[in-house]
C-alpha cells in the first residue's frame, strides 16, 4: 500500500508543479495549438494555447512508479513495465503528430496512414512481449483468452498456438487502437479527457488491489481467484496515472492553460488498454470507459450516416461538439460528461465485484 500512495503522490506533485514550468518552456518556443477551421467557432480563442502537455503526464506517471519502487525497494514487474512502455510508445507517436502540426503551422498533423502504422507497431510489440515472462505460477502479463471480469472460455489458442498468437496480437491491436483513438476523440474540450481518464485510472487502482488480495498466489487456486501476474504492481501504475491526471487537470481545466495534445491522449488511451489487457478485464474496459465508447460511436454514426444518406445525425461529431452547437456552455458539457464517466465507472466496478461475489456464493 505504501508504494501505491507514493506513486499517486509523486505523480500528482510532478504533474502539478512540473506543468507550469513546461508551459513556460512551450510559450518561450512558441509551441501553440492550431485550431480546426471547421470546428466550433468558440474554439478560435484557444489558438496559441501551449500543447503537447501529455509529455508531463507521461513523465509524472513514470516517475511516480519508479520513485515508489526506489523508496520501497520492490522490484519492478514485467506487467507494469509493459504498460508503461505502451504508454511511452503511443505518446511518442502522438508527439510526432503534435510536432508536425506545430512545425508545419497547421491543425492537421500526421496523415492517418502513418499515424495508424505507428500505433500498430507499438501495439504489436506490446502484444508479443505480453505473452512472455511467465512467473512462478506460469502466468504471463497477458492471456490469449478474451476477458471480461476475468478470462472467459473463448481462448485464441483453441485454434492452435501459432494462429492463436496471431489472433491475440490482432485483438490487442484493436484494443489499443480503439482505446487510444477513443481518448483522442474525447480530448476536444478543456479537461474532458483528463478527468474521464482519472475516473477510469481510479477504477483500475481498485481492481488491481482487489485482484492482489484475491490472487491465486495468495488465496490458493480456488475457483474464483484471479490469475493475473502482477495485480499489485498494476495498481501502482494506476495510482501514478491517477495522480498525474489530477495534477495536470489543475492546469488543463477550463480555461485551459495547456492542452495534452495527441502526445497525451494516445498515451493515456494506451495506458488504459494496457491495464485492461494485463488485469484480464478487456471487455470490462468498454463499460469503465463508457464515455469514450459513446463519443467514438458518435463519430462512427456520423460518418456512416453521411456516407449512406448524405445526412448528419449530429450537428457536429464528436458528440461534445454537437452539444456546443446546441448551445451548452463548455464547462456544462465537461461537468455533465464527467458525471456520465463516473456513472460508467461505478457500473463497471459493480459488475466486477458482483461477478466475484455471486461466484463465491455458488
Amino acid at each position: 500500500m505504501r508504494a501505491i500512495l507514493l506513486a499517486g503522490t509523486v505523480g500528482l506533485l510532478v504533474s502539478l508543479f512540473g506543468t507550469p514550468l513546461y508551459i513556460r518552456f512551450l510559450v518561450h518556443r512558441g509551441y501553440g495549438q492550431f485550431i480546426r477551421d471547421d470546428g466550433p467557432t468558440s474554439h478560435h480563442t484557444k489558438r496559441g494555447t501551449p500543447t503537447m502537455g501529455g509529455a508531463v503526464l507521461i513523465l509524472a506517471t513514470v516517475l511516480g512508479y519508479l520513485v515508489a519502487h526506489l523508496a520501497t525497494l520492490n522490484p519492478v514487474s514485467a506487467s507494469a513495465v509493459l504498460v508503461l512502455g505502451l504508454m511511452l510508445g503511443l505518446g511518442a507517436v502522438g508527439f510526432v503528430d503534435d510536432f508536425t502540426k506545430i512545425s508545419k503551422q497547421r491543425s492537421l498533423g500526421l496523415r492517418s496512414g502513418p499515424k495508424l502504422l505507428g500505433q500498430a507497431g507499438v501495439a504489436i510489440v506490446f502484444a508479443l512481449l505480453a505473452l512472455q515472462f511467465p512467473d512462478a505460477n506460469g502466468f504471463t502479463p497477458a492471456s490469449t483468452a478474451v476477458s471480461f471480469t476475468r478470462d472467459t472460455v473463448v481462448d485464441f489458442f483453441q485454434v492452435g498456438s501459432v494462429v492463436g498468437s496471431v489472433l491475440f496480437v490482432v485483438w490487442a491491436l484493436l484494443m489499443v487502437a480503439g482505446t487510444s483513438n477513443g481518448v483522442n476523440l474525447t480530448d476536444g474540450l478543456d479537461g474532458l479527457a483528463t478527468g474521464a481518464t482519472a475516473f477510469v485510472a481510479g477504477a483500475y487502482l481498485l481492481i488491481g488491489l482487489w485482484q492482489s488480495n484475491q490472487s491465486c498466489g495468495v488465496t490458493g487456486f480456488t475457483a474464483r481467484c484471479y490469475e493475473t501476474r502482477d495485480p499489485r504492481d498494476l495498481a501502482v501504475v494506476a495510482a501514478a496515472l491517477l495522480g498525474a491526471c489530477i495534477g495536470f487537470l489543475w492546469w488543463n481545466a477550463s480555461p485551459a492553460k495547456i492542452f495534452m495534445g495527441d502526445t497525451g491522449s494516445l498515451a493515456l488511451g494506451g495506458a488504459l488498454a494496457g491495464l485492461a489487457i494485463t488485469t484480464r478485464t478487456e471487455l470490462l474496459l468498454v463499460v469503465l470507459g463508457g464515455l469514450f465508447a459513446i463519443i467514438t460511436l458518435s463519430v462512427i454514426i456520423q460518418v456512416g450516416s453521411f456516407k449512406l444518406t448524405r445526412r448528419r445525425v449530429f450537428r457536429m461529431a464528436p458528440l461534445q461538439h454537437h452539444f456546443e452547437l446546441v448551445g451548452w456552455a463548455e464547462v456544462t458539457i465537461v461537468t455533465r460528461f464527467w458525471i456520465v464517466a463516473s456513472l460508467f465507472v461505478g457500473l463497471g466496478l459493480g459488475i466486477f465485484y458482483s461477478e466475484w461475489l455471486v461466484g463465491n456464493d455458488l
